[in-house]
């Protein structure tokens, strides 16, 4: 059975371990970074919709506010069923990227009344808040949790020749990666990304073929290992 190495981070790992196993890879669960809830407050007063362009950044506002009422605008399925996890009962998906949601908020600004809030990490991802501002939409981002580089564990370099492929979520564990693999010649190993631009931080490593889902999402990037589990 192939054998491939699950990098993101909990508690997203084991979920993406189960649909891998599925298919019929073997999964190693060895995540590099790890999601840290910040101790921050909300300030919900004129805020008419939340953007959320990640489950981590629904889990960590879930912990944080009660409402549930504000219409909730995700990047894809999966930060929308995590938003329906949490009970919003209004959610749309823009089923794409950073732009695609912007567009979808763009498009649909008689569904509020109010400034977008865009809870998420400390380091973001693209420019939503720009984007809808561009558009005539008030917006305003807020930090409410954080990604920490994480060690593999110490025998993981030891293994890696047992594995086929990697699979890259975002930018970040791309780099993160990108470090831990520093040096190792690896290009036996595969490396499947979300994106383009999530596998660009790899560019200096010795690796075998880096193959970019067609959409940027995780059934996308799951079905290169469908295509390529033989």
């Amino acid at each position: 059975m192939r054998r491939v190495w699950i990098t993101r981070a909990a508690p997203g790992a084991d979920a993406t371990a189960s649909r891998v196993r599925a298919l019929g890879w073997e999964p190693v669960v060895a995540p590099v970074l790890q999601v840290r809830f910040l101790a921050a407050t909300v300030d919900l007063t004129g805020v008419g919709a939340l953007a959320f362009t990640s489950a981590n950044a629904v889990r960590a506002f879930a912990r944080l506010a009660e409402r549930r009422d504000l219409p909730v605008f995700a990047v894809g399925a999966a930060t929308a069923a995590a938003a329906g996890e949490a009970s919003f009962a209004d959610v749309r998906s823009a089923d794409g990227d950073v732009g695609a949601l912007g567009r979808l908020i763009a498009g649909n600004r008689s569904a509020f009344d109010g400034v977008v809030l865009h809870p998420g990490a400390a380091e973001l991802a693209g420019d939503l808040c720009g984007d809808l501002e561009r558009s005539g939409v008030r917006a305003r981002a807020q930090a409410i949790y954080e990604t920490a580089s994480m060690a593999v564990p110490e025998d993981f370099l030891a293994g890696l020749e047992t594995l086929d492929a990697a699979l890259i979520h975002s930018p970040r564990a791309a780099a993160r990666v990108a470090e831990i693999l520093h040096g190792v010649p690896a290009r036996h190993l595969a490396a499947y990304g979300v994106s383009a631009d999530a596998l660009a931080p790899l560019k200096t490593l010795a690796l075998g073929p880096r193959i970019a889902a067609t959409l940027p999402n995780e059934d996308a990037l799951l079905s290169l290992l469908a295509d390529h589990r033989t």
